[in-house]
């Protein structure tokens, strides 16, 4: 059973760098846990969490609910970029 806290971080509404994170962890994976060799994907994971953070502020500040668009509604806004920014 997961925890409360990883079943958020899992959950595709609540976290859009999921994809992100698992390619982090994939890359650690293949390479023995040596950061250097994946700072590539580190860095695209902090930008998308930049990213959507960012996005989150201005929803609050514009009273949009929920913060955080839904993984439905991240699609969209993915789509209407023409691609993910990050």
């Amino acid at each position: 059973m997961m925890s409360a806290g990883a079943t958020k971080v899992r959950n595709q509404d609540a976290n859009p760098c999921i994809d992100e994170s698992d390619a982090s962890q994939k890359c650690l994976d293949r390479n023995s846990y040596d950061k250097a060799m994946c700072s590539a994907f580190f860095q695209r994971y902090k930008a998308c969490r930049k990213y959507w953070h960012g996005v989150m502020i201005q929803r609050r500040r514009d009273g949009v609910t929920p913060d955080m668009p839904t993984a439905a509604e991240r699609e969209q806004i993915l789509t209407a970029l023409g691609g993910k920014p990050y």
